[in-house]
C-alpha cells in the first residue's frame, strides 16, 4: 500500500461517520479508528488513528510454519533476573527455523555459544542469520514464529554461563 492510497483511506474516514476501517492487500493489513473528543475550547474534533500491520494475512507457501512451544520450563519457573536478552538489530520478520519443515534453531533449554545461529530475521526479502552474543541456556523465547518485529525488540533471553 503505498502513501497516497493510505492517505485517501484515512480522508475517507474522517468525512464520514464510521469509527473503523480495515483493509487487506497482498499480505498487508492497515486498520484506520477514528476517534472523537472535546478539545479544550468546547468545539469537538476528529482523529484517525491509523494501525498497519505488516505481517501475511495468511502464511504463504515456502514460509516457515509456526513452532510448537517448549513447555519443560514453566513461565512461573522463570528467573528473568538472571537473562540476557538477545535483540532484533533490525525491523523483520521472526523465523525460527531455518525453512518450514525443520527444525528451529533453538528451543527452551537449549544451550547455545557465541556466534551461534539462534533464528532468522527477514527484511526486504533478504534474510538474515541472527547469532548469539552470548554463552547458556535459552530460559525463553519472546518472539513468535513469522511475526514482525521491531528495532531492539527482544527476541530470546539466556541464562549465561
Amino acid at each position: 500500500m503505498n502513501e497516497a492510497y493510505i492517505k485517501k483511506l484515512i480522508k475517507l474516514v474522517e468525512e464520514s461517520e464510521i469509527d473503523t476501517l480495515e483493509v487487506s492487500h497482498w499480505g498487508r493489513k492497515i486498520k484506520i479508528t477514528q476517534k472523537s473528543f472535546a478539545a479544550g475550547n468546547g468545539h469537538s474534533s476528529n482523529s484517525a488513528a491509523v494501525t498497519t500491520v505488516a505481517a501475511p494475512v495468511s502464511t504463504p507457501a515456502g514460509v516457515p510454519a509456526p513452532a510448537a512451544k517448549d513447555t519443560e520450563t514453566p513461565a512461573a519457573t522463570i528467573d528473568r533476573s538472571k537473562g540476557v536478552a538477545i535483540t532484533a538489530p533490525m525491523v523483520g520478520t521472526f523465523y525460527a527455523a531455518p525453512a518450514p519443515d525443520a527444525d528451529p534453531y533453538v528451543s527452551v533449554n537449549a544451550k547455545v555459544r557465541v556466534g551461534q545461529v539462534v533464528c532468522i530475521l527477514e527484511a526486504m526479502k533478504l534474510m538474515n542469520e541472527i547469532e548469539s552474543e552470548v554463552s547458556g541456556r535459552v530460559i525463553e523465547i519472546l518472539a513468535e514464529n513469522g511475526k514482525p518485529v521491531e528495532f531492539g525488540q527482544e527476541l530470546f533471553l539466556i541464562e549465561p554461563e
